[in-house]
Parts: C-alpha cells; sequence; structure tokens
C-alpha cells in the first residue's frame, strides 16, 4: 500500500529538499497559509450550518431594508425574501426531503456508484489503470488527464463521478500523490467545462439565452449552437497545457513526499493472463453496450429520441447508461477472473461501494439545504443584477470592458452554480449592450464562458465539492476545504489570465469564433 506523510511538517521538508534551505518561493508559502487557515475552519458541514444562520441573517436584514431589483430578463421586480416569515418557515421543514432528494449531484452520484462499486471491487477498473500506466508515456499522464476532463462535459456531469478519483488513483498507481492527479483531473473537468472539441448540452443551453437577449436589439438575430465551436475547440489545447503546467510546477512540488517504497505500489506490474482476458471480454461487453446504445439513438425515430428527433431522452439518460455499462462489465471481468462466483458477490460489492458514501450523504444534505435557502432568498440574483449593473456604470470599453466582465463572470459563479441561471440574468444586460458598442452576441457569450469556468473548482456553492471532499480523504483523512482550496486556487488564477489572454489574442487576431462568426457584430 502506498503510505503518504501526512504531516505538515514534514511536508515542508519535502519541499525544502527540493528548492534549498530558506528558499521555499513565496508562493508556495501562500498555499500552505490559505490550507492552515481554511482547515482550522470546522468541519465542512459545520461551515455550511452556519452558512446558512448567515443566509437567513441576510434575508432578515435586506428584506427589511426594502431591497429589491429589476430582473433584466423578464423585467419582474425581484425583492429578497425573510426566510424567517411565516411561510418560508414552514417551507424549511415541508421542503427539507425534497431538497435533499432533488438536490442535482445526488441522484447522479449514487446511481453512477452502483456501476463504479463492482466495477472497482471486481478488478476491472484496476486492470484498466495498470493497462494504461503502461501505455501512456510517464510525462504525458498528467496532461492526458486533464484532456480526458475537458471533453468529459460531452457526457455532462459524469466527468465529476468517474474521472476525478481516477486521477487520483491513477497518480497514485505511478509512485504520484494521488491528490496532485485528482486536483489535475477536477482542473479539467471543473475549469475546462466550457472547452471540448465537440458540441455539448451547454452549447444550446447558452445559445438559446443569448439569442433571446439579442433580440431585444435585433428582432431577427440568430445564434447557432456552433456559434463558440472553434474557440473552444482550441481552448482545450490551451487548457491542457496550461493545467500540466500547474499541476507539474506548483500544485504537486508543495504535496507532502510518498515513501520510497511507492514506486513499487502494487497496481503498477503488468496484467497477468487472466486479468489480460477478463479485460479483453469486458472491454468487448463494453463497446458491444455502446453500440447498442448508439442503435437506441442514431436511427431515425430511435427510442432514445423525442418526437422532435432530438437525442435528448438520450442525454438525459447518460446516468443509467454509464451505470449499466459499467455494472455489466465489471460483472464479465469479475466473473472471468474468478472475483465473483454469485450474484451475492455482486450485489455485495454495490453495498460496499454504496457503504463509502456515507459522508457524501451527509454533507450532501446540509448543502442541498443552504443551495436552496440562498435561493428562496432572492440574495443570489440581487447580487447578480447589481454587479451587471455596477460594471455597465464604469463606462469601460474595447478589451478592457471584455476583461472586466469575464472577472465579474467569474465572481457571481462563487455565489450561483448554475451556468444558465447566471446567463439568465446577465445575457439581457451585457448581450444588447455589447452589441451596441460593436460586440456580437456570440463573443459576449464566448467571454461569459470564460468566466463562469475559472472559479467552477474553487466555488463554495459548486454541487459536486462533497464528492471531491470525500475522495480527497481517500488519501488524507485530514483534509478539508482548505486543503481542497489550496489545491485548486493556482488552477483557477491562472485560468483567469491565460484563458482572458487567449481570448483578447484571439479577438486581435480576427478569427472566428465558430463558423462565419467573429466577435464584431
Amino acid at each position: 500500500m502506498v503510505v503518504i506523510v501526512q504531516n505538515y511538517g514534514m511536508c515542508r521538508q519535502a519541499s525544502a529538499r527540493k528548492f534549498g534551505p530558506m528558499k521555499r518561493p513565496i508562493y508556495l508559502r501562500a498555499l500552505d497559509a490559505v490550507e492552515r487557515v481554511g482547515n482550522a475552519l470546522p468541519d465542512p458541514v459545520t461551515l455550511f450550518l452556519i452558512a446558512i444562520v448567515v443566509v437567513i441573517a441576510a434575508s432578515v436584514v435586506f428584506s427589511a431594508m426594502g431591497t429589491e431589483v429589476v430582473h433584466p430578463g423578464t423585467q419582474a421586480t425581484i425583492k429578497v425574501v425573510n426566510l424567517l416569515e411565516r411561510a418560508q418557515v414552514q417551507r424549511m421543514f415541508t421542503d427539507a426531503v425534497k431538497n435533499f432528494t432533488e438536490f442535482p449531484p445526488l441522484g447522479l452520484v449514487l446511481v453512477t456508484m452502483i456501476g463504479i462499486a463492482v466495477a472497482e471491487r471486481g478488478g476491472f477498473v484496476t486492470a484498466i489503470l495498470r493497462r494504461s500506466v503502461h501505455a501512456v508515456p510517464r510525462p504525458l499522464l498528467t496532461a492526458a488527464l486533464v484532456f480526458a476532463g475537458v471533453n468529459s462535459s460531452l457526457v455532462a456531469d459524469a466527468g465529476y463521478v468517474i474521472l476525478i478519483p481516477l486521477g487520483a488513483v491513477i497518480f497514485q498507481s505511478v509512485g504520484r500523490h494521488p491528490l496532485a492527479g485528482l486536483s489535475a483531473t477536477f482542473a479539467g473537468v471543473a475549469g475546462g467545462f466550457s472547452a471540448n472539441l465537440s458540441i455539448t448540452s451547454l452549447d444550446p443551453l447558452l445559445s438559446g439565452l443569448t439569442q433571446s437577449a439579442a433580440q431585444l436589439v435585433e428582432p431577427s438575430y440568430i445564434v447557432n449552437v456552433d456559434s463558440n465551436w472553434y474557440f473552444m475547440m482550441a481552448s482545450v489545447f490551451v487548457l491542457t497545457l496550461l493545467c500540466t503546467v500547474v499541476c507539474e510546477r506548483f500544485v504537486e512540488p508543495r504535496l507532502p513526499v510518498i515513501t520510497p517504497q511507492a514506486s513499487a505500489a502494487q497496481g503498477t506490474e503488468p496484467l497477468s493472463a487472466v486479468e489480460r482476458k477478463g479485460m479483453m471480454w469486458a472491454i468487448v461487453t463494453f463497446v458491444l453496450g455502446l453500440a447498442v446504445v448508439a442503435g437506441l439513438t442514431i436511427p431515425e425515430g430511435a427510442i432514445l429520441r423525442d418526437d422532435t428527433g432530438s437525442v435528448a431522452p438520450m442525454q438525459k439518460s447518460i446516468v443509467v447508461i454509464i451505470m449499466v455499462l459499467f455494472l455489466v462489465a465489471g460483472i464479465v471481468y469479475a466473473r472471468v477472473t474468478g472475483a465473483v462466483r454469485s450474484d451475492k458477490d455482486v450485489v455485495a460489492m454495490a453495498g460496499e461501494g454504496m457503504g463509502t458514501m456515507g459522508s457524501y450523504i451527509v454533507l450532501a444534505f446540509v448543502m442541498a439545504q443552504f443551495i436552496s435557502y440562498f435561493g428562496w432568498s432572492n440574495l443570489g440574483t440581487v447580487v447578480a443584477v447589481n454587479g451587471a449593473g455596477a460594471l455597465k456604470g464604469l463606462g469601460l470599453e474595447g478589451p478592457v470592458l471584455l476583461v472586466g466582465f469575464i472577472l465579474v463572470a467569474a465572481c457571481i459563479n462563487l455565489i450561483m452554480a448554475s451556468a444558465s441561471a447566471k446567463w439568465a440574468v446577465m445575457a439581457p444586460v451585457f448581450v444588447p449592450m455589447f452589441m451596441l458598442m460593436g460586440i456580437s452576441a456570440e463573443g459576449t457569450q464566448a467571454a461569459y464562458r470564460i468566466g463562469d469556468s475559472c472559479t467552477n473548482m474553487v466555488a463554495p456553492l459548486m454541487g459536486y465539492l462533497p464528492l471531491i471532499l470525500v475522495a480527497m480523504r481517500r488519501y488524507d483523512a485530514k483534509a478539508s476545504m482548505g486543503t481542497l482550496f489550496s489545491l485548486m486556487l493556482p488552477y483557477s488564477m491562472a485560468m483567469i489570465v491565460v484563458w482572458t489572454l487567449f481570448f483578447l489574442g484571439w479577438v486581435l487576431l480576427d478569427l472566428p469564433l465558430g463558423p462565419g462568426v467573429g466577435l464584431g457584430h
């Protein structure tokens, strides 16, 4: 087993060996301070309970002050709601279970875990990792994980559940710190959520809101779903290189060392003959499963298409599809290798996997209540509208205006996790304003996507935060919010700077954002 040195003092000694006595860079000391302060705070569950109290108090104060804004899209007046009103207190009791069961990541995580647990405990996942360790050159391992993470948005949020924990396991198997692998993959999945080599479900979601906002100025304006495709494809490679550099130059050097025995840790040895046979049949089963899904999706009038021909039913079924594919492939592998002998073994594996999710479920319950209360209070909408208004009132122009817009979107993302909810508020303000200044609706949308993505991995309201903390604690039992933020801040800050500069360079070179679409209006 890999033994990780978790003592903070030993971590500092390890860094000192790398950088020399008294030469520890200031950025490492700053991140150490973030981790110390963050981990000195109460447990995340307690933090969200405190946050609930703060939100309730803020709702009382701002409601008494008569705080309100006009929604830019609907023109409806949005008032801060006092959460201590009779109706709202009743709602806290009557909707508590609903808040929890309808918490978006909960079902995805638990359902997917059924299949992943069997595939992992049956040995299929381990076999794939061991094979990949030998297949991917060591210098490209970090880049491969980030690249896969960035493109995982093609299957919605599945990357959070599958890739991020695997990134930690892969790094551990080659004698590198698992939290470095987790952080790099997390940065790719969360920070690169807008970028992809393909059109994803996010594109039509945002383009529809952008088009509605643009038609406030030009009623015939059309925003196509591929309007940012070229820029986002190029962004995949920029983010892959950037996150790789950040991981290997800034994040990994400050992590605790792994004992020398780690280089010979289990998981690096080649597969045996029976394991190769099991993996072959499991992969064949997985591919056949994908073929079945394709057959149910691609043909006109297929079962997983709706009446309009859209593949929306298939997209909504991604969670179940992934669960079934991993479950069946895991069973096949385990059966061939002898890891399971009956259905009872399979059920036991699934149960053991679900049993590890206890702390996640507790944190998810409290976090779900906090997010619900915050939404009921309308505080997030008020902050977003006022933030948009403040930027509009600065009178900025050109590149400076775009940079300011990206920063405002990044800040608002810290308190409003939903990309569509934020854009529904911001698009009616900024799209028409920017169009009148000569910036296309598609260009404004691209700038928004940068800001919306860069702070995903440090956003306290990010729905998958409980899952990430649970994954971290497999390797460091003391890991908390401070550990997470000290790991992810370098990625977030680097993305804001580099991705924004890349966008400005793209604009200055007058390159198309998508087919026939530029920044100019």
